[in-house]
């Protein structure tokens, strides 16, 4: 591990908050309707704004920015996390079945019909929640039955339970009717739809305080990845470290599933990318992969929008739907893993 000076820490953070701010100041301008970047943000001053103008690229765009935001830095630090935890380059923050369990849930809320809100949250949104919490609940209680949270323990059970949820989603779509399926099959392949920051911001309290625990346990992290035993004689705790940790990134990644469905590749990928550009402190590498995750999800947003629009002018029609965001990061992310994979094994 390269030693991290502030000047370096610094740079990095510095470097990855500028590619995050302009994703973010360039989202009004970006997307399917003709509005463009200058006259997004001229419709903030004036006399009299365009009331149309500034719904598109404030009501409808930049929250859609700001969840890809949020979303993106949560599954890609919870990703960095396990990884390190679990010491598998290939976890991810949906290892232990935290996506399936959201996904039964949502599916169940959509069945059932359930309408209202409560705090901007639609019941879907509740039910995708209790499901994730309901699976680490389960996977917690299989490991302490074992008598320790060892990572193969977790793993297999997360893995089993999983599967089991999996089942379960296909029993529920048996029993639902067309117009369910149509609303199942596309929240499981993600969304990023928001009007206002109203949901968004309903979870924005266990996301900040799943990054500052995360945040807060880089040191302990750097030593527990140098072996349980180093990092019990250095005044760790293995079992109480993986605990926190492995409870916090849950609590992060249930509140993303729940708001956005499951996103796949951004909380393998991006931890990858900013390990390699950066190297494995977890002090820096937590906080780079939060920006870059980010970053990462406002683009594949911009693509999921771009992408349809460009080909409909390609063949001479008129396209405006937006692809899904979870099929945009498996198209973008499966290669670019590849990619990664090459480069190590060379």
């Amino acid at each position: 591990m390269s030693v991290l000076t502030p000047r370096r820490f610094a740079f990095a953070l510095a470097l990855c908050a500028a590619l995050l701010l302009a994703a973010v100041l360039l989202s009004p301008g970006i997307g399917t309707s003709p509005v463009g970047l200058l006259e997004a943000w001229r419709s903030l001053g004036g006399d009299r704004p365009d009331d149309t103008v500034y719904y598109i690229a404030f009501r409808l765009r930049l929250p859609r920015c700001l969840k890809a935001l949020l979303a993106g830095a949560t599954l890609s630090m919870c990703g960095a996390v396990f990884q390190n935890l679990f010491r598998n380059p290939l976890a991810t923050p949906y290892t232990l079945g935290i996506a399936s369990g959201g996904s039964l849930g949502a599916l169940i809320g959509i069945k059932l019909g359930l309408a209202g809100s409560l705090l901007f949250l639609t019941p879907v949104t509740l039910c995708a929640f209790a499901g994730s919490a309901a699976v680490v609940g389960a996977v917690a209680l299989m490991a302490r039955a074992t008598r320790g949270l060892s990572s193969n323990t977790l793993l297999l059970g997360g893995v089993t339970i999983g599967f089991l949820c999996s089942a379960l989603m296909m029993f529920v779509l048996y029993l639902a009717s067309e117009h369910e399926t149509f609303l199942i099959m596309g929240w499981m392949m993600g969304s990023l739809d928001a009007v206002g920051m109203g949901e968004t911001l309903a979870l924005l309290p266990l996301l900040v305080v799943s990054w500052g625990v995360l945040v807060w346990q880089a040191r302990a992290l750097n030593q527990y990845e140098l072996g349980e035993e180093i990092a019990a004689t250095r005044g760790v705790n293995p079992g109480r470290l993986q605990a926190i940790c492995i409870g916090f990134a849950s609590l992060g990644t249930a509140a993303t599933v729940s708001v956005c469905g499951p996103v796949g590749f951004v909380g393998l990928i991006v931890p990858h990318a900013a390990r390699r550009l950066f190297g494995g402190d977890a002090r820096l590498l937590l906080p780079v992969s939060a920006l870059l995750g980010g970053t990462f999800l406002i683009v594949c947003d911009w693509l999921s929008a771009l992408g349809p629009a460009f080909y409909g002018r390609l063949v001479g029609q008129d396209f405006t739907a937006r692809l899904p965001i979870g099929v945009m990061t498996a198209l973008i992310g499966a290669p670019l893993f590849l990619v990664i994979l090459c480069r190590r094994f060379r």
